[in-house]
């Protein structure tokens, strides 16, 4: 059905008026919002301050019209704007021509990547980003933002750079060139919009905070004594211009591109899972997302918007300020284009002190230290993957930190995989049930039989782990061996590696007069075993539903079910 690819068209024609307050509340007060957050985000991406309402324009309406979150706010978010500067600065010196047509084009490109993924249903690559790696690489990137600031909070040049030792140093050096009242502005700013926001959630405090520095600037003249301020602002909507099409150039710019978007498509899917949960009424579908977002970026960059995508803070603001559907983004949207038409002029006296709180208080969020703590307490193999990962953000560089941060998950699924977990069973004292001997100290084991828990697929990469396994097991028993039970049910596939190693286990078995029998194997794996003829080969008489059963069959081969009956209760 059409709807499933423009969802705008399943709650527009049926929309319930009784939601409109709501929407016009949240639209309005998300707009409010945009205008200071856009441009300072601008600024931190190493744009002119009006590409910031640029990007909070033709994106919204486009998200509204794709997307599938009701509450997601979209338009341009800190971790995003800062891995523009770090991708493009590189090839271009920030603020110039050439720089913008670098990150509109590079906006084209994070959309149709995006749009691509969705349409290919490509969604689960986002999986390669696990939740410890991208709490690592945000905490990292917020302390970069925020040491970014510096230079407008202080007055002072400090040369572009995303790596934290460089910034400090160069910050230090230049500690005696501090404008006092720049410094004064932006301290004044920040506690401005920590207090009003501390005070209610959805008041527009970073707007107040610019009505404030402006109205500072201009009447006590902080202009003529060194407080940098926006300047003119252009007024008039963005036309439409073609992104300049360069391969040489986009092959440049294609790792951060990734990077881009599947970090920003992390941050939007994850802010709008948490709505979804809130809200039931309709459902949120994962690659259409990306198509949403992908839309959002081809169309914006042809209205000179850099890349964007759905931010936390304004998200959590849309939602307790009432939206209920995406009408209030298309009214985010209208706001703006209102300001571009008419209010620019108001922002000449903005100072970039002001523009340095917004962003400073919005990152200061992104920090969770909550979680390290969490990570550091519970599972200290993702703590150190967040370690690594923060740490090569923070001091080798944006693009080189979260690559070593998807390395770093690859290479710890193939580790975990390699050597799953492996329980040794025993059975509990007046029952029938077997339990992992090292988790219940009171269950009971036979010198002569070992009985083993293998808890993950059996493949190529952990087949030597099992054998190996198997074998240090073999020879902690004080007795020599008669029986050995494998419980299968957690064996959810098994390759021909896996069917190998197997039958090399029972050939050994056999050959030293030890009984192998099998238990809880689940239909697909049966299917393969059976297929391969393992099942022939090591006899039907040795499969089992259970350990219990496998145990009593050890002792008594006479009480053996038939295996018609196993196969039925196994075809799962």
């Amino acid at each position: 059905m059409i709807k499933n690819y423009i969802p705008i068209l399943s709650w527009l024609p049926n929309y319930d008026r009784n939601n409109l307050h709501g929407d016009m509340s949240a639209g309005l007060t998300v707009g409010v919002m945009l205008i200071p957050q856009g441009m300072a985000y601008a600024m931190l991406a190493g744009l002119p301050p009006i590409y910031g309402l640029y990007a909070s324009l033709v994106p919204l309406f486009l998200y509204a019209i794709f997307g599938t979150s009701r509450q997601l706010a979209v338009g341009p978010v800190a971790m995003v704007a800062l891995m523009v500067a770090a991708g493009v600065s590189s090839l271009a010196d920030p603020g110039t021509d050439e720089y913008i047509t670098l990150a509109i084009l590079l906006a084209f490109m994070i959309g149709v990547i995006q749009f691509s993924m969705g349409v290919l249903r490509m969604g689960f690559l986002v999986n390669f980003l696990s939740h410890p790696v991208i709490t690592g690489f945000t905490s990292a990137a917020a302390i970069i933002i925020g040491f970014s600031q510096l230079q407008h909070l202080l007055g002072i040049s400090l040369p572009r750079t995303n790596q934290i030792h460089e910034i400090v140093y160069h910050a230090i050096r230049n500690i005696g060139n501090i404008n006092i009242p720049t410094f004064l502005l932006g301290v004044t700013g920040i506690a401005v919009i920590m207090y009003l926001k501390k005070w209610k959630k959805t008041f527009p405090a970073q707007l107040i905070a610019v009505v404030i520095g402006i109205l500072t600037v201009w009447l006590l003249g902080l202009y003529d004594k060194g407080v940098r301020i926006v300047g003119d602002v252009p007024d008039g909507l963005p036309s439409f211009a073609v992104p300049v099409i360069d391969i040489d150039t986009m092959k440049s710019l294609l790792p951060i591109a990734l990077a881009i978007s599947l970090v920003s498509f992390m941050e939007s899917i994850a802010v709008a899972k948490a709505m979804v949960q809130r809200h039931r009424d309709y459902k949120l579908d994962s690659n259409q997302e990306l198509i949403g977002l992908g839309a959002a970026n081809i169309g914006g960059a042809f209205f000179q918007s850099f890349p964007v995508t759905g931010g936390f803070s304004r998200t959590a603001v849309n939602d307790q300020a009432g939206a209920k559907t995406g009408l209030t983004s298309i009214i985010s949207a209208s706001l703006i284009g209102i300001t571009l038409l008419f209010l620019t002029p108001l922002f000449t006296y903005l100072p970039n002190a002001i523009l340095a709180a917004v962003i400073l208080v919005a990152v200061f969020g992104l920090i969770d230290i909550k979680e390290m703590r969490f990570l550091w307490n519970t599972k200290r193999e993702d703590f150190a993957m967040l370690a690594i990962t923060f740490l090569a953000t923070l001091f080798i560089g944006i693009e080189e930190g979260i690559a070593t941060g998807v390395v770093i998950s690859l290479v710890m699924v193939v580790y975990r995989s390699t050597k799953p977990h492996v329980a040794v069973l025993g059975k509990l004292p007046g029952t029938n049930t077997y339990r992992n001997i090292k988790r219940f100290p009171q269950a009971e084991e036979r010198d002569d039989v070992l009985i083993i828990r293998f808890d993950s697929q059996l493949y190529f990469a952990n087949v030597e782990y099992f054998k190996e396994t198997l074998r240090k097991l073999e020879e902690e028993k004080d007795a020599p061996l008669k029986l050995v039970i494998i419980d299968a049910a957690s064996i959810t596939s098994i390759d021909a590696s896996g069917i190998h190693a197997l039958k090399e286990i029972i050939d050994v078995y056999k050959k030293h007069g030890i009984t192998l029998y099998l238990t809880g194997v689940i239909g697909p794996v049966r299917d393969a075993l059976s297929r391969a003829g393992i099942i022939q080969y090591l006899g039907e008489e040795h499969f089992f539903l259970d350990v219990s059963e496998a145990m009593e069959c050890g002792i008594d081969r006479k009480k053996r079910k038939p295996l018609k009956d196993y196969t039925l209760q196994t075809n799962r």
